[in-house]
């Protein structure tokens, strides 16, 4: 591995090392093939969407990807102003808020990896899980098998750590996506061309055949009211919480900006991989959850089989028609797709780990790219964090803090967008996002924080409040690496906007008072929500 020299304190300001660290070997297509896991995610969040807000689900997941899409147009632009950066949008928003507040641009870092992180966990168990459905019957002794270590009850009821062959399995599939990564972003690219062109187009044909085949009817679309039976405020309160739930899929290809520094061309290639990725997940998330709801109804999409995610080949199989060998096809694909999403999230949160290190935010030891240009320590972290994940029976609560922490994230990294329009103005930006559209964003932040009051305890009670615990726990981590270990001073490379820039200077505050007007807005609007929430009921 290759080991970066100690920094040297200059003036006020870390002296940062030579590294060469991460290699621009990759264009925008390769970016757009690792971020190619986001369009699957709709497979394992269908289920959940339909039995949280009923018929209308499809319209939460073609709202939600619009969402994203507008959102996109934002992170793009901010992207292009810092091309020697990795690590996605929450890097580049923290540069915006750093100015004002020590503390924002972390939790900004912190929750943008704290929100994706826990997929390599939830993915690799599922596929795991199909392994073993699709070899074993379910009685067999290798699926019924396990042996508990301790009870984490206090924490939730029935919670436990255990070991099982699920745990094994899943590991395996884990440390196999870290040997296709430990190896650089070039080979992890053209893995994973070649399993997304085998994912994606049998996504397309499941959202696709049916509607040319006349199963899609349209009784399986009425009467078009969320679960409470009415237009509401406790069914727009369900559809609030499905908006919530739909972020963490809809909004992700936003994953394809985290390899900016290793783009051959990062000003042409930025804005072409997260709007290439952002079209494709506009076409998957209109054509399958219609596809799926127009076939099946929501009766069998509310099933637990499917709400889990190892019913979803099966139902797949009755939609295009098959024997078993295409059902057997179909739980390859989802395997597939399944390892397709690990890998597109290592590959984004170790990078926002790296670049959260390299600039001062998190740990210095995570800050390491090894001989291949890959950053192997943040990967390790994300791995062993995952490890421990798959040891739980029950991790749902994890994932609910965690698309608590994606809205804290989106919220900060929107208002970014037009925060660095006053601030830097006059920094050059290979691609401007259309002014109107920059403001649409940043209209979509106060949305968002709505969506975190009103819709996160329909995800379970206590969803909101520990994915804010969660948010706070950088807070001890970023004094100890800033004040301890750093002295109160950033690396001199944190402010820099391009390789060998020795601008080390912060931009000045021309924003006033309005990020922390911005701040205060976004806290009104979750407590607006929590007001809305309670009052449904």
């Amino acid at each position: 591995m290759a080991e970066l020299s100690r920094p040297a304190v200059s003036g006020g300001l870390l002296t940062a090392p030579d590294d060469t660290g991460l290699k621009r070997t990759i264009n925008w297509t390769g970016g757009f093939w690792i971020a190619s896991g986001v369009p699957a995610l709709v497979l394992f969040s269908i289920g959940s969407i339909a039995a949280t807000i009923g018929t209308p689900s499809v319209l939460v997941w073609t709202v939600s990807v619009i969402f994203g899409l507008v959102q996109s147009l934002t992170y793009a632009e901010v992207a292009g102003m810092y091309p020697h950066k990795s690590g996605g949008a929450s890097v580049y928003g923290a540069m915006a808020w750093a100015p004002y507040s020590k503390f924002v641009a972390p939790i900004s870092v912190w929750c943008n990896w704290f929100a994706w992180s826990p997929v390599l966990a939830i993915g690799a168990g599922l596929a795991a899980g199909y392994v073993l459905t699709a070899l074993f019957p379910a009685n067999a002794l290798i699926n019924t098998w396990s042996l508990k270590l301790f009870s984490l009850g206090f924490l939730k009821e029935g919670l436990e750590v255990r070991i099982n062959a699920q745990f094994v399995i899943a590991a395996a599939f884990l440390l196999l996506v870290f040997a296709v990564q430990h190896h650089g972003i070039l080979r992890a690219a053209r893995v994973q061309t070649i399993v997304g062109i085998a994912v994606l187009v049998p996504l397309l044909v499941v959202g696709v055949v049916p509607l040319f085949t006349g199963d899609v009817v349209t009784h399986n679309f009425a009467p078009f009211v969320p679960l409470s039976g009415a237009w509401n405020l406790h069914g727009w309160t369900l559809f609030a919480g499905g908006l919530f739930l739909a972020a963490w899929s809809a909004y992700a290809f936003e994953t394809a900006v985290c390899y900016t520094r290793e783009f051959r061309n990062p000003g042409r290639d930025t804005v072409k991989a997260i709007l290439s990725a952002g079209l494709a997940c506009l076409v998957i998330y209109l054509l399958v959850p219609v596809a799926f709801q127009g076939s099946l109804g929501v009766k069998r999409l509310v099933t637990d089989p499917i709400v889990a995610g190892t019913g979803v080949a099966a139902a797949m199989v009755d939609m295009v028609g098959g024997a078993a060998v295409i059902g057997n096809l179909l739980t390859v694909m989802l395997i597939l797709a399944l390892l397709l999403t690990i890998m597109t999230t290592m590959a984004g949160s170790s990078r926002t780990l790296y670049q959260g290190s390299v600039d001062g935010w998190l740990p210095r030891y995570l800050g390491k790219v090894n001989k291949h240009g890959a950053p192997a320590r943040a990967m390790w972290t994300d791995l062993c964090f995952n490890l421990i994940l798959l040891l739980l029976s029950d991790y749902v609560f994890v994932l609910a803090a965690s698309t608590v922490c994606y809205m804290i994230f989106n919220f900060l990294n929107l208002n970014a967008g037009w925060l660095h329009r006053i601030d830097n103005a006059h920094v050059e930006r290979p691609w401007r996002a259309p002014t109107i559209l920059l403001a649409l964003g940043g209209v979509l932040a106060f949305v968002n924080a709505l969506l975190l009051g009103w819709g996160a305890n329909v995800w379970g009670p206590g969803a909101l409040w520990s994915g804010l615990i969660f948010a706070a726990v950088v807070i001890p981590v970023f004094l100890f690496r800033h004040y301890v270990r750093d002295k109160g001073v950033f690396p001199e490379s944190m402010w820099a906007r391009a390789a060998g820039d020795t601008s080390t200077a912060m931009p000045v505050k021309r924003a006033g008072i309005r990020p922390y007007v911005a701040l205060g807005g976004g806290v009104l609007m979750v407590v607006l929500g929590q007001v809305l929430s309670h009052l449904a009921g």
